[in-house]
């Protein structure tokens, strides 16, 4: 059954668009214009909400006093303040699809599962990759970056990679994430200068297929 996702969005052209796109993912969407028209396909089995009436905090609330228990995510304008967990406009589809793809794959694999990575066979709770009896160390954040990317489909945005793996907001300046991804890319790349596995696109990383 695929994900089922209520979309909350008063401007008709964005909403028409964001549905499109969730629905070429696989998802099944379900549209409200309006906080009524939310509260009333809240009662639907959910899996995720997102939310970009202007009311939206408050919507949250009233969703959650109704028993919607799913993650919600808030569309901003950048400079609202807000305790849930949000996306601030412009964003890219590809930050809101890595936002979606982490929840509905709970961020990793199965942590007692080896999964292909590269030439890697990756095993998260040993935060271990192995190949032709090579064994790669890692460390916790170099393991969470790994199982967040293989969460996800596609590219994720940096500022996404560092609220998933460090909780950080996306107006910090830091290069935590950069100097995780040289040192991880020296252990797992042939030519860490020419990167094979651990890809940089788009203002973001990805694994290669």
């Amino acid at each position: 059954m695929p994900t089922r996702i209520l979309l909350a969005e008063s401007d008709d052209v964005l909403r028409a668009s964001l549905a499109e796109q969730l629905e070429q993912e696989g998802y099944d969407v379900v549209t409200a214009c309006d906080g009524e028209q939310a509260c009333a396909a809240a009662g639907e089995a959910l899996g995720f909400a997102i939310i970009g009436l202007a009311e939206g905090e408050q919507l949250a609330a009233r969703l959650r006093e109704q028993g919607l228990s799913c993650p919600l995510l808030l569309l901003t304008d950048g400079e609202t303040e807000t305790s849930l967990e949000s996306l601030a406009r412009p964003f890219r589809i590809s930050a809101l699809l890595a936002r979606l793809h982490a929840r509905n794959t709970h961020h990793a694999p199965a942590d007692d599962a080896g999964v292909r990575i590269g030439p890697y066979t990756f095993h998260p709770s040993a935060k271990l990759l192995q190949a032709d009896g090579r064994k790669v160390r890692l460390t916790e954040k170099e393991t969470n970056i790994l199982k967040f990317l293989h969460a996800s489909s596609g590219t994720v945005p940096r500022d996404i990679l560092l609220h998933e793996v460090w909780g950080y907001s996306p107006a910090v300046a830091t290069h935590t994430l950069e100097t995780h991804i040289y040192r991880l890319r020296k252990k797992i790349e042939q030519d860490p200068a020419n990167a094979q596995i651990l890809l940089t696109e788009g203002g973001g990383y990805r694994l290669s297929a």
